[in-house]
């Protein structure tokens, strides 16, 4: 399979991309081709709205969307992490789903859809709305589904998520896409 993580927190040592790298890991040892990119320092504008892509299958706006947006088409499995800023997706994350627009009524390969999501907070409705966010993002894709939520809560500082038991969910979550 091939397997696409996209990582949306702009900190180094985020929690979020932690906890991506170690379902990447899994992943790759069950022999999943794994491409992972994070969106820090990437150029990605707002959508404007103009709908162009939905005739010509691509955005106008010239910046580092395209390659994601086309990395995304080709994955069989995609995963999004995101810190929960405000009890919501990330804001990059957020501005590439708009970007992705080009992508509805094409061709796309992928089904499941993994969420990895970190927060301070640690209720159990933490997660809620930034999920929800993301469901209304996949129920465009009729094919696709979100597969699983993978939720670290009490995460706040630096690598903070490091003996989270979210590491090891997401580590046999990945192992388990190639035993399928």
């Amino acid at each position: 399979m091939k397997i696409l993580v996209i990582s949306s927190s702009l900190r180094l040592g985020s929690n979020s991309g932690l906890i991506a790298a170690e379902f990447a890991r899994g992943a790759v040892e069950s022999g999943n081709v794994v491409e992972e990119i994070s969106l820090k320092g990437r150029q990605i504008g707002f959508c404007t709205g103009c709908l162009s892509c939905q005739e010509t299958r691509r955005c106008c706006i010239a910046d580092d969307s395209a390659d994601i947006i086309r990395k995304m088409h080709d994955a069989d499995v995609i995963v999004f992490a995101s810190p929960i800023y405000f009890y919501g997706l990330s804001g990059q994350l957020k501005v590439l789903l708009d970007r992705s627009n080009p992508l509805y009524g094409t061709d796309y390969r992928f089904k499941d859809i993994y969420l990895i999501l970190t927060a301070a907070e640690d209720e159990a409705a933490t997660p809620d709305r930034a999920v929800s966010s993301l469901q209304g993002w996949v129920d465009c894709f009729d094919r696709s589904r979100i597969a699983k939520v993978i939720f670290a809560g009490g995460v706040n500082e630096r690598n903070a998520a490091s003996g989270h038991a979210a590491m090891k969910n997401a580590y046999e979550t990945g192992k388990e896409i190639g035993e399928r």
